[in-house]
């Protein structure tokens, strides 16, 4: 199939890019010391190429995501960096045979996690991002807790989402250890009072991955695909996602691509069209002045600024090697 024979918008990957972009994390962070986050791309289609690029656990952020993965056979090691409350459906997941681990911060999530019949846990710790998290003085009490109400305490979390973005890299560098340090200290501090199952330290994303050396796992995501909010930090992957669009308007100052505000996230920004300025963003439209004149029919491929709430919006992606279509890869793991 040619991508002029989708219906748009439609989300395209180009194949080579992707690859590109797998096997380059794959060499920075090998094996286990890498555990992808699905929330990126919702996919099981690409999980399973990120599992046989030799990585065996998965990091989740909703309960859908780990259904999907264990119903994909993908479902070995599945840790869920959030905090739940309704956590029946893990449970479930635990009685079929998957592992399935859950992100604890309070007594509540404590007692949910128990009351749901998932077994393992980590302690959530707060490294300076304002949403979930213990503070790090609580941390060794709620592991205390967790081992009385009869869960395995695997390690820690952290996560630092608040320096993705931080240029330039040597001010990230800094702020990510001055974060990342108090965890390395309570993990620490649990194993010396054994009240851990192991020495997992796990956190980071695409953004700190070369600059977070205090996690034992890195919780990396948008690398796979990208957008142009990390595409500015220097990274070494490549653009592998873009929105195929169809030109539908044109004027002397500027044309319209079908593919708006339902079809991209714009909490980063505004989307990237090459080779054009984008005035704004409406639902079904984006309005964008080109350097050379297009014309009505024309597709465009638009480059998203935020890349998991994007892949969201759509039912489907299509890996492409140019303008040939070769697969169609249902996104899977919407919803919750």
């Amino acid at each position: 199939m040619h991508v002029d024979e989708l219906t748009t918008p439609a989300l395209l990957v180009e194949r080579e890019t992707l690859r590109s972009n797998l096997d380059t994390m794959s060499a920075a962070l090998p094996g286990a010391r890498l555990r992808p986050h699905v929330k990126a791309h919702k996919c099981s289609e690409l999980a399973r190429r990120q599992r046989d690029d030799g990585h065996p656990g998965f990091t989740c952020a909703t309960v859908r995501e780990c259904e999907v993965l264990a119903a994909a056979g993908l479902g070995g090691d599945l840790l869920l960096a959030n905090e739940v409350l309704d956590t029946a459906r893990l449970g479930a997941l635990v009685r079929d045979g998957s592992r399935v681990t859950l992100a604890v911060d309070s007594r509540e999530t404590i007692a949910a996690a128990v009351r749901g019949g998932v077994r393992e846990v980590v302690i959530d710790v707060a490294v300076g991002l304002p949403r979930c998290g213990a503070p790090p003085e609580r941390a060794v009490d709620l592991a205390r807790d967790a081992g009385r109400a009869g869960l395995e305490v695997r390690g820690v979390m952290g996560y630092e989402g608040h320096l993705m973005m931080v240029r330039p890299e040597a001010e990230r560098a800094r702020m990510v250890t001055e974060a990342v340090t108090p965890l390395a200290r309570v993990a620490a501090e649990l194993a010396r009072e054994g009240l851990v199952a192991s020495d997992l330290v796990t956190g980071g994303g695409t953004g700190t991955y070369r600059e977070n050396t205090a996690v034992t796992e890195v919780q990396a995501g948008s690398y796979a695909l990208m957008d142009t909010a990390y595409a500015e930090q220097g990274l070494p992957f490549g653009q592998a996602l873009s929105v195929l669009g169809t030109v539908t308007s044109v004027s002397d100052a500027h044309a319209v691509v079908d593919a708006g505000l339902k079809a991209m996230s714009l909490d980063h920004g505004n989307p990237t069209v090459p080779g054009a300025q984008v005035w704004f963003c409406s639902d079904e439209h984006t309005t964008f002045a080109p350097e050379a004149r297009v014309h009505v029919g024309d597709r465009i491929r638009v480059l998203p600024s935020h890349v998991d709430p994007t892949v969201a919006l759509h039912e489907a992606m299509y890996l492409v090697d140019g303008d040939t279509v070769l697969e169609r890869w249902p996104v899977d793991m919407r919803g919750w």
